[in-house]
């Protein structure tokens, strides 16, 4: 008699948070300086290449880390936050708020906080819906509804860091009231891949110059 074969473990899809301003950024940046230190590179004498690729060595990775880094990934069981530096994971059970005020910060149930990066706050997009919100109710005091509106824009009229919040803290809210069964510890992990080259780039320029 053959034992019942284990039911296969459930996968759950990541959604993906970023700021596509910071990568159309980190993207020019990246073929700006590419082209500024080859150029140097290949046409400089001296210890112009030297100093070049240095600098190269410390700009890349810095770029790469405030603009294409960045990112949010969360499923029903777990967030994690890939920040420039830090690569932070936590369980939804350990996390106690998502907030959005000059910036968007999650709190665990300890108190730390961390900084969503790849969730930029803008306060002139924040401005404008207030505005368009407040427009709206002077143009119907009486929140009539007009029979052209179209109900659907609801989170149109949201600014969209605080409609990715939003979103965040309602799967937090949901993990709590028992919708995920992940649970453990807040894992935070260094981006040594970004910070060591940066350092080593960096000492590198300091060498140089002071050779010079």
């Amino acid at each position: 008699m053959t034992s019942p074969t284990p039911p296969a473990e459930p996968t759950y899809a990541d959604r993906t948070f970023r700021s596509p301003a910071g990568l159309v950024g980190g993207v020019l940046l990246l073929l700006l300086v590419g082209w500024i230190g080859g150029d140097a590179v290949y046409r400089g004498s001296g210890r112009v290449p030297w100093l070049a690729l240095a600098g190269l060595l410390t700009a890349v990775p810095l770029i790469v880390a405030f603009t294409l880094r960045p990112v949010v990934l969360v499923n029903d069981r777990r967030i994690r936050i890939r920040n420039p530096f830090r690569t932070i994971t936590a369980p939804w059970t350990a996390v106690a708020d998502v907030r959005a005020g000059y910036s968007s910060e999650l709190f665990t149930q300890d108190g730390t906080k961390f900084q969503l990066w790849a969730v930029p706050v803008s306060l002139r997009q924040r401005k404008k819906v207030a505005r368009q919100q407040t427009q709206k109710a002077q143009d119907d005091p009486y929140r009539r509804t007009s029979v052209h509106a179209d109900v659907r824009d609801a989170k149109a009229r949201i600014a969209g860091a605080d409609q990715t919040v939003r979103e965040l803290r309602e799967l937090a809210e949901r993990a709590g009231d028992g919708g995920a069964d992940g649970a453990g510890a807040v894992v935070v992990r260094w981006a040594y891949e970004v910070i060591v080259p940066a350092v080593v780039g960096a000492v590198a320029l300091v060498v140089l110059f002071a050779a010079g």
